[in-house]
């Protein structure tokens, strides 16, 4: 069984619609995707009836983006929560309410260097897309400045450089407890991805642990091979599951659904969490 634990569409920043991207996972023989738009649920119904129609088991989720005190960004996934729980719900809009205005501010950066105007991003975003860095480097790449998503990270979009800005999240283990008063399963989306920028230690992570942490996604391109036998003894010690994902966004990023994969011993695993929260 293929399954694949984190996807994204164009509800935050991936490049297709939920049916797009559901029928994109049958022909590449997906038979279980979860859908973790970030900081949103707004997917959600489309991606079940896009499912149903398709053939693959769809997985409610959301990615919950998270902020250290010393300023290291963290990815949390929730999978299967309510999302008429008021705390998540609340955390979440405020999360879109911070990003948009962040990615506003980093506009007018940009706009005193570089031709990009805010009607450029909401154009290659979409309507009701969360806007965020992705989106900014598309319409950076229609204006000819950059020539990939890469490169303006790489650079114009690089927590180092001059345009960045910063937007309040909540700390990792406060996200945690969110996604488990919810009534759903916390998983740390590629925990050192260190071409990404700073990676938590192992005092964060045991804090996460410590609040709920039911699981690390291990198996990610973006978490280097030397470093995944650690994350499998972590887990291993404090009795974490282990996912594997392809965190696909389309034409957004080279990453392609199913290249990293779930077991269907873990994902079993992940849905006792669920149903053990309903006894």
């Amino acid at each position: 069984m293929a399954i694949d634990l984190h996807t994204h569409s164009a509800h935050s920043d991936g490049t297709q619609t939920p049916d797009e991207l559901l029928a994109e996972a049958a022909e590449c023989g997906i038979e279980v995707l979860a859908l973790t738009d970030h900081d949103t649920f707004a997917g959600w119904d489309e991606a079940l009836e896009a499912g149903r129609r398709h053939g693959v088991r769809v997985i409610r989720g959301v990615e919950v983006s998270c902020r250290t005190d010393d300023g290291i960004s963290v990815h949390l996934l929730g999978y299967l929560p309510d999302p008429g729980h008021e705390g998540l719900s609340t955390a979440l809009h405020e999360a879109r309410n911070a990003r948009d205005v962040r990615a506003r501010r980093m506009v007018d950066l940009l706009a005193a260097d570089f031709p990009l105007t805010w009607a450029d991003v909401e154009g290659v975003a979409g309507r009701g897309a969360a806007i965020g860095r992705p989106h900014i480097a598309d319409a950076l790449i229609k204006r000819g400045v950059v020539a990939t998503r890469e490169e303006a990270f790489e650079g114009l979009l690089a927590g180092s450089s001059p345009y960045f800005v910063p937007h309040p999240a909540p700390a990792p283990e406060e996200a945690v407890r969110l996604v488990r008063a919810a009534g759903g399963v916390p998983v740390f989306a590629h925990p050192r991805a260190r071409a990404r920028g700073r990676v938590v230690g192992v005092e964060v992570m045991d804090a996460m642990t410590e609040a709920g942490l039911a699981g690390l996604e291990v198996d990610h391109r973006d978490n280097p091979e030397a470093e995944r036998g650690w994350l499998r003894d972590y887990a291993a010690e404090h009795g974490l599951l282990v996912t594997g994902s392809s965190d696909f966004h389309g034409r957004g990023k080279p990453n392609r659904l199913g290249e990293h994969t779930t077991t269907p011993e873990m994902l079993e695993r992940l849905l006792a969490e669920v149903r053990s929260g309903l006894d």
